[in-house]
């Protein structure tokens, strides 16, 4: 998937390396954090008691084990999606997930932000 949003181009890639999941994981803001949360439904999967408060210091190392759970396909593969962010002269990582959907969602969701912006 490809999307041109205010002259950059956003894609969706594919990815079976973890270091560089991890990498993009940790550019991730706090929207990106807050859909990646949501994505892997995590009141769903864990007790509530185990998931810690958004603002507590290991949130996000819980969300980055709870994804990489979730990104294993087979055995000891593992795949990320990775939104990244060019233009002419840089790319930049802004969100990284164990699925497809995910991804695109969060490519939805900044181009409806962008999108309200250009309204303005």
């Amino acid at each position: 998937m490809s999307s041109i949003i205010a002259g950059r181009k956003i894609e969706v890639i594919k990815t079976y390396d973890g270091k560089y999941a991890r990498e993009a994981f940790a550019r991730m803001d706090d929207t990106a954090l807050d859909q990646l949360a949501a994505s892997l439904d995590l009141r769903a999967n864990f007790f509530e008691e185990d998931i810690p408060q958004r603002t507590d210091e290991d949130y996000a190392e819980f969300l980055w084990e709870a994804m990489s759970e979730s990104a294993r396909e087979d055995g000891s593969v593992s795949s990320y999606f990775v939104v990244v962010d060019s233009d002419s002269a840089v790319t930049k990582e802004l969100f990284v997930s164990p699925d497809w959907p995910a991804a695109e969602a969060y490519v939805k969701l900044i181009s409806s932000a962008e999108s309200a912006l250009d309204t303005r």
